[in-house]
C-alpha cells in the first residue's frame, strides 16, 4: 500500500537503538532522552498521592482543563512577561507539550504553508511541521565567541511570502541556544512585519545559565495577539512522568486550539492536573537549585571535553559535539564508544 505523502520526508525514530544495547549497565551514561534525576516538587508528589482513586480525578471533565490550574499559568505567564491572559477564554491544558506543538500548527497553519525553524533544531518540531503539511524553512545559526547566535540576515531571508508562523524554543533543544535582545527584537518585528504567528515552546523557559534573565516573548511589543506559547511541567517542574502541558494564547484562535486538542488527544488526566496545580503553586518548585545542579553538571561535562568541538549550552538540558569534526559519523562514534566500553566489561 501506498505509504501517506505527509510521512515521506520524516525520518525514523532510532535515537534509542544504540543505547538500548547498553541495556542497564551503571558504567554507561545515557544520553539519548531528556530524563533528569533531580526530584519533582514534593507538594506535586503528594498531590498526585492524594488524588489517585478519587471519582474527580478519574474523568473526561473539563475538557478544556481545570479553571484553577489555568489560573496558576496565567499568574506564571505574568510574572515572567508582565502580561495577562485569560485563564478561562485563553488557556488550554493539554497532555503534555508536545500535544499542543501539534494543536498549535494544526489550528493556525494549512497545508503548504511554510514555517520557519533554526538550524538545529529539534526533530520532534520539524517533524510535526510535516505531520500537520507544512513546508520547514531553516534559519541557520553559527558559533561567535564560544556561543551560538542566529544569523538575522539568513533568517530575514528565509521569510517568504506563503510563511505563515514561526516555530521556535528558547531556550533552544538540542544546541543550548538563548536568544539575545537582538535576535528577540528581529523576530518580534518579522511576525509585526510579516503578519506571522509565534509558536513558543516554552519548555525550558526558565532554564538558563550564567545568570541569564528569562524571557517570556509575550512581553516583547506587538506579539501578545501573535503569540501561542506552549508550556509543560515536564522539565522546569521536572515531572517528565506526568505528562502535563498548556496552551497559551489569544481569544481569536483559543476556541480553535481547544477543538484541535480535543480531537487530537481528549483530555488531560485530572491526577496530572492536581499535581501540576501543586507544583506551580508550591511556596518553591525547586527549579533554582536544580538550576545551580544542572549548571555544574554542564561545567563538568565541558571539563571532560576539554579540547574536543563542543560549544558551552546557555541554557536547557542539551548542548552539542560536533562528532564529524573529529572523524566519525555520529551513529558510527556512538558504537564505537559502547564497544569500547563493553571490551572494558569484559
Amino acid at each position: 500500500m501506498k505509504r501517506p505523502e505527509r510521512l515521506a520526508s520524516i525520518q525514523g525514530f532510532g535515537i534509542d537503538n544504540v543505547a538500548a544495547a547498553a541495556g542497564n549497565d551503571p558504567g554507561v551514561l545515557r544520553l539519548e532522552n531528556l530524563d533528569t534525576d533531580l526530584a519533582p516538587p514534593r507538594e506535586a508528589v503528594e498531590a498526585t498521592r492524594e488524588v489517585a482513586g478519587r471519582d474527580e480525578a478519574n474523568s473526561y471533565l473539563p475538557f478544556s482543563g481545570r479553571l484553577d490550574l489555568k489560573q496558576a499559568i496565567s499568574a506564571r505567564v505574568a510574572a515572567r512577561s508582565g502580561v495577562t491572559y485569560d485563564p478561562e477564554r485563553e488557556i488550554v491544558i493539554t497532555g503534555g507539550d508536545g500535544d499542543g506543538l501539534l494543536d498549535a500548527l494544526l489550528a493556525l497553519t494549512d497545508p503548504g504553508d511554510e514555517v520557519i525553524l533554526t538550524d538545529p533544531t529539534y526533530a520532534g518540531m520539524l517533524n510535526r511541521v510535516l505531520l500537520a503539511g507544512g513546508r520547514p524553512r531553516l534559519a541557520p545559526t553559527y558559533v561567535r565567541n564560544g556561543q551560538w547566535r542566529l544569523d538575522l540576515d539568513a533568517l530575514h531571508a528565509v521569510v517568504g511570502p506563503n510563511c505563515r508562523a514561526m516555530f521556535l524554543q528558547n531556550p533552544t533543544f538540542p544546541s543550548g541556544m538563548v536568544f539575545d535582545a537582538g535576535e528577540w527584537e528581529a523576530i518580534a518585528t518579522l511576525c509585526r512585519d510579516r503578519d506571522l504567528w509565534l509558536i513558543y515552546w516554552a519548555a525550558f523557559e526558565g532554564v538558563v545559565y550564567d545568570g541569564r534573565p528569562v524571557v517570556h516573548p509575550a512581553s516583547l511589543p506587538g506579539l501578545r495577539d501573535r503569540l501561542v506559547t506552549i508550556g509543560t511541567v515536564s522539565l522546569e517542574q521536572r515531572m517528565i512522568g506526568w505528562r502535563l502541558g498548556w496552551i497559551v494564547a489569544p481569544e481569536a484562535v483559543s476556541p480553535d486550539l481547544a477543538v484541535v486538542h480535543i480531537y487530537n488527544s481528549i483530555t488531560p488526566g485530572g491526577i496530572a492536573q492536581a499535581a501540576a496545580l501543586a507544583a506551580l503553586t508550591a511556596p518553591d518548585d525547586g527549579l533554582a537549585a536544580c538550576i545551580t545542579e544542572w549548571q555544574r553538571r554542564r561545567d563538568t561535562m565541558l571539563g571532560q571535553l576539554n579540547g574536543l568541538p563542543v560549544i558551552p549550552a546557555a541554557g536547557a538540558w542539551s548542548q552539542l559535539l560536533d562528532a564529524e569534526a573529529v572523524g566519525p559519523t555520529v551513529t558510527e562514534l556512538s558504537r564505537r564508544l559502547l564497544e569500547q566500553k563493553l571490551r572494558q566489561r569484559q
